[in-house]
């Protein structure tokens, strides 16, 4: 899948931009993302130095295609 290891250390990933939805609340519960050279990275806003999830790019596209069609509605408050 990638040569960056799933789990790394979000801060080990320098140069990553990352992006966080405007819709983070106040208790900062949310997900940013990071282009990482062919992938996509997600961290825990909450814990910026814990570990980062490493998906392609059509993971992360089937994973959002389903987000939008409601298939994970029950899974959220």
């Amino acid at each position: 899948m990638s040569e960056v290891p799933n789990g790394i250390g979000a801060a080990e990933l320098t140069g990553a931009r990352w992006v966080k939805a405007e819709a983070s609340d106040a208790l900062n519960e949310c997900i940013e993302l990071a282009s990482v050279g062919e992938n996509i990275a997600m961290r825990n806003s909450r814990d910026p130095q814990g570990p980062a999830l490493i998906f392609t790019k059509g993971e992360l596209s089937a994973f959002l295609d389903g987000a939008v069609k409601g298939e994970f509605n029950g899974m959220t408050v």
